[in-house]
């Protein structure tokens, strides 16, 4: 049966792309060759004399020479401050120092725990993508926690196992970028935008918000819900059949002093919110602008906000279960958070490096003012231009799994392109958002992907990359042509996808 699924034309193609994925370097290595490819670049583009005017300024943009000798006075120079100045780096290490807290307290694994095992059986599969979904909250933690848990919750109940895990790796997974709350990724995506539409429009930058997807995400929230339930019972569990293994499961409830730390975290968090709320709803707030709700300092501070509602619950679990007892554990548990970033670190040097070259030659702006122009002369516009975009970035997503990592290769070319074509990065963004997500269940490259494998396994010895890809497919496509959906209503309608985000950009 294996040997004939390899010989399908399907598991060529999914071998394909594994073999083309391996031969790729690790994303550090990536960037700094593409850094290096860009002095390259540099040289021959000034030394051919390419130069364009900029539509905005009417001024001649020439590409800067980086092996000229201001070039690599340049480059020695700032490489320092291209490191410590990579516009994700210092958001994603403070947001982690406060997720961290909550994820190694125990309160992250609780949660999600209490909210598939709190819920009658007929909304467990619902229950399942939801969680998978909100999961995000907390970086990977889903990936580890609740992928196998619905699969225990499953056979627990005496449905097949690969069907809950499947439910759940697609909310987590597949549902990345959704969330009721603002994740880590927020400020992190929107960092990379910010740099990037700056490159074309400073003062427009400026007002560029991390909630910028808000309104969008919120709603596909529940709409992946629903259909990630649907494909869930009508197409991925029926067509696994009746699940005949011999591996019976008990399912792990909350303890009373788990519920008793999750209640001790839940009025945390609640007074947390209160006392916040004290900074920006009244008149004296110092996190209030009276004239513009939106230009508010509270807009721009959401990466401590971030950490404190983290922080507070899950230190107040942690020292209800005793997992935190002084200073020192709390200590402990950041500086292990940080020593997890340790490869995050050394990627955002040689990141840094590649986004700051790439600005410094203008070389992203010969390229959005060509490229815009030629899309232009073809008529490629509207909504099948954003398509194909989601298509392009859901393509390189099955070869780079980081999702940061793709967004720092990518933001400072597509966005400033679509500037040129008056889309505006916030819809860009999304774009992106929504390709990242939707292939991250069928790429075999993704991290987290061999551990599925690994999960899947325990109930079946046979379960390989194509097993798993054939079961995830269905979530995929289903959530692309929603997402679509969705995006076209958006789009027709003029309905903003976050706080003073809309389509157009009119600079």
């Amino acid at each position: 049966m294996e040997k004939q699924e390899k010989k399908g034309l399907t598991m060529r193609l999914l071998d394909g792309v594994e073999r083309v994925g391996n031969k790729l370097p690790h994303p550090v290595t990536l960037f700094a060759v593409f850094a290096l490819l860009v002095i390259i670049a540099s040289w021959i583009a000034s030394t051919a004399g390419v130069e364009v005017e900029d539509p905005a300024s009417g001024e001649t943009l020439q590409v800067v020479n980086l092996l000229s000798s201001e070039g690599i006075k340049y480059m020695f120079e700032s490489m320092v401050e291209n490191f410590v100045g990579f516009a994700p780096l210092g958001t994603v290490l403070v947001t982690m120092l406060g997720i961290g807290i909550a994820e190694r307290s125990g309160l992250i694994s609780a949660m999600l725990r209490g909210l598939v095992t709190s819920v009658p059986r007929s909304l467990m599969t619902a229950s399942l993508v939801f969680g998978g979904i909100m999961s995000s909250m907390a970086a990977d933690a889903g990936y580890v926690v609740l992928t196998p848990l619905g699969a225990v919750l499953f056979a627990g109940l005496g449905r097949h196992p690969l069907a809950g895990l499947a439910a759940a790796f697609a909310g987590v997974s597949a549902g990345f970028s959704a969330n009721l709350l603002l994740t880590a990724l927020d400020p992190l995506l929107g960092d990379l935008t910010i740099q990037a539409a700056a490159t074309i429009d400073p003062e427009y930058a400026d007002t560029i918000l991390y909630t910028m997807n808000y309104y969008f995400m919120i709603v596909s929230v529940f709409v992946l819900t629903i259909v990630g339930t649907i494909v869930t019972d009508k197409i991925v569990e029926p067509r696994l059949g009746t699940y005949k293994g011999g591996v019976k499961e008990e399912v792990n409830y909350l303890t009373a002093l788990e519920k008793k730390g999750m209640t001790g975290a839940l009025i945390g968090f609640i007074v947390t919110i209160a006392l916040m709320a004290l900074l920006v709803v009244p008149e004296w707030g110092p996190l209030r602008d009276p004239d513009d709700f939106l230009a508010s300092p509270f807009f721009h501070s959401l990466v401590p906000v971030i950490l404190i509602l983290f922080f507070v619950p899950g230190f107040i679990y942690g020292k209800v279960t005793k997992e935190i007892k002084n200073d020192k554990d709390v200590a402990g548990q950041m500086s292990d958070t940080m020593a997890s970033m340790g490869m995050y670190i050394v990627l955002a040097f040689t990141a840094g490096q590649f986004v700051a070259y790439f600005n410094h030659t203008n070389l992203g702006k010969v390229i959005a003012v060509s490229g815009a122009e030629f899309l232009d002369n073809l008529g490629f516009t509207g909504i099948g231009l954003i398509i194909a975009f989601i298509f392009v970035a859901g393509f390189i997503n099955l070869f780079i799994g980081s999702s940061s990592a793709k967004w720092a290769i990518m933001a400072p070319v597509f966005v400033p392109l679509m500037m040129q074509l008056g889309y505006s990065p916030e819809l860009t963004t999304l774009a992106y958002r929504i390709a990242d997500s939707t292939t991250n269940v069928i790429s075999p490259l993704m991290p987290y992907f061999a551990i599925v494998i690994a999960f899947a396994q325990k109930y079946d010895k046979k379960v390989g990359i194509g097993t798993l890809i054939s079961a995830m497919l269905p979530y995929s496509i289903a959530f692309f042509i929603i997402w679509m959906i969705m995006l076209l209503i958006w789009m027709m309608t003029g309905l903003p996808i976050g706080p003073g985000a809309g389509f157009e950009y009119n600079g």
